[in-house]
């Protein structure tokens, strides 16, 4: 199982997220790397895998994709969610594997069926879909049949509070998807890691957990669990 590290990118700097209140996101100054500028904090954590999150463009402001690339380059591999509101949109940055995120990519669940790369991101919010409202399990069921090389979990409402998971309902999405699966948002540490590699999920998407030593960084940085 893959273990990426998140990276929120706000105003050229690395904030820290919590509960998809992005108003109140803050540089991250207070973890394990000495600054937020975004290449010192990946030289210092130097994680195998790196998932980025563009808020700037998610928010429809201008694309960070100039310091994507950087970022980039200091990893084996990145997936990148820069709020995709098209095909088109998500070949702009080269070298990442694009993340069609539900809440920005579609107006409806049928315009998905659109793209034909890249992982489809199910941004979950009070435990529905961004922004149709469904439950995680019938949007995986949908996804099923879709073009995507996979799809993620990302609890939104989640992120950044180390809330853990429960059994119950990452077997119930498991089952409900018969592709590559990535699961982000509120992992607590090392027994939610088990958690999901025993429910036979592909990836973790993590950041918080490694920041209050809940998970080791060596895992971040040999990209799997040890």
């Amino acid at each position: 199982m893959e273990l990426i590290l998140a990276v929120d990118l706000a105003g050229g700097l690395v904030v820290h997220g919590k509960s998809g209140n992005r108003a109140g996101y803050r540089p991250l100054t207070w973890g394990l790397a000495p600054s937020a500028e975004p290449e010192i904090y990946l030289s210092t954590l130097r994680p195998r895998f790196l998932y980025i999150a563009d808020l700037d463009s998610i928010q429809g402001r201008t694309p960070q994709d100039d310091l994507v690339r950087r970022c980039a380059a200091l990893v084996e591999r990145c997936y990148l969610d820069r709020g995709c509101r098209s095909p088109s949109g998500c070949s702009a940055v080269s070298g990442v594997i694009p993340i069609v995120g539900t809440e920005t990519a579609a107006t409806t669940i049928d315009d998905l069926r659109e793209y034909r790369t890249g992982y489809l991101s199910i941004d979950i919010k009070g435990g529905q879909v961004l922004p149709w409202g469904i439950r995680p399990a019938d949007m995986l069921r949908y996804a099923a049949d879709m073009a995507f090389e996979g799809c993620i979990i990302l609890n939104i409402g989640a992120v950044g509070t180390e809330r853990g998971l429960t059994r119950e309902s990452i077997e119930e999405m498991r089952a409900c998807y018969p592709g590559r699966l990535f699961y982000g948002g509120g992992v607590s540490g090392v027994d939610d890691i088990y958690l999901l590699s025993d429910a036979e999920f592909d990836g973790a998407i993590i950041a918080t957990a490694v920041h209050h030593g809940a998970v080791p960084l060596d895992w971040i940085q040999r990209g799997h669990p040890c």
